[in-house]
């Protein structure tokens, strides 16, 4: 063996870290695709030619997903506001129910406190603070812009008014309100409860018949007396 192949060996067997990595700079290299091999594609930049049926086609689709689109927003839009509505009414329905279960003792409150205007000086002082009390419980239906409406010489309108008597005469027309005896209220324009009241009704109109047995039953009693 000759000394430079005996040197070559020696040097290999000391540095073995030195000759793996010059393999496997070698297989990268091998491995390594050429760029020449691999060209890269050129993207066409020829025009597109249609013809006059083709370019009638697309411009019709393009119309009808126009419409499409318009519609659907509108459908949108319209669902939004529907249940925006929905639920601003079922704030509000919700809202009337409670202050309708709220109006009746607070009219029996209200009367109560009426009633000691005729007491004491000593109950007046005590239902003073229950009558401010009352005011603020009132300020809070104002809120809500809940007000009571008055009735008592108005005519009967059955959209504000419940009838809960009637009485026949001839000092006021017919319908005349001549009593109220529960407050109606409205929130805003809308009556959430009406008025309690006491109606005028002309007298009934007898009939000859009629008029003749209440004039015989007359005589009947005026007999019996004497």
């Amino acid at each position: 063996m000759s000394e430079c192949e005996t040197s070559q060996k020696t040097d290999s067997e000391n540095n073995p870290e030195e000759e793996i990595s010059s393999k496997n700079t070698a297989e990268q290299s091998e491995n390594k695709p050429s760029e020449e091999s691999s060209p890269k594609e050129e993207l066409s930049t020829e025009p597109v030619t249609l013809s006059a049926e083709e370019f009638r086609n697309l411009s019709q689709n393009a119309e009808e997903f126009q419409v499409k689109y318009w519609q659907l927003l509108a459908d949108s839009e319209n669902s939004r506001k529907r249940l925006q509505k929905e639920r601003q009414e079922m704030n509000k329905h919700g809202i009337r129910n409670v202050i309708l279960d709220f109006l009746q003792p607070l009219d029996t409150f209200e009367a109560a406190l009426n009633s000691a205007e005729n007491g004491s000086e000593e109950v007046k002082n005590w239902a003073l603070g229950f009558q401010m009390i009352l005011n603020q419980l009132k300020e809070v239906l104002n809120n809500y812009n809940v007000k009571s409406f008055s009735t008592k010489g108005m005519l009967y309108d059955p959209h504000h008014h419940e009838a809960v008597e009637t009485v026949e005469t001839t000092e006021h027309a017919e319908g005349t309100i001549l009593h109220e005896f529960a407050k109606g209220y409205k929130m805003g324009d809308t009556t959430i409860r009406p008025a309690s009241v006491k109606v005028a009704k002309a007298p009934r109109l007898e009939s000859p018949k009629e008029s003749e047995e209440k004039l015989e039953e007359d005589i009947n009693k005026t007999e019996e007396k004497k």
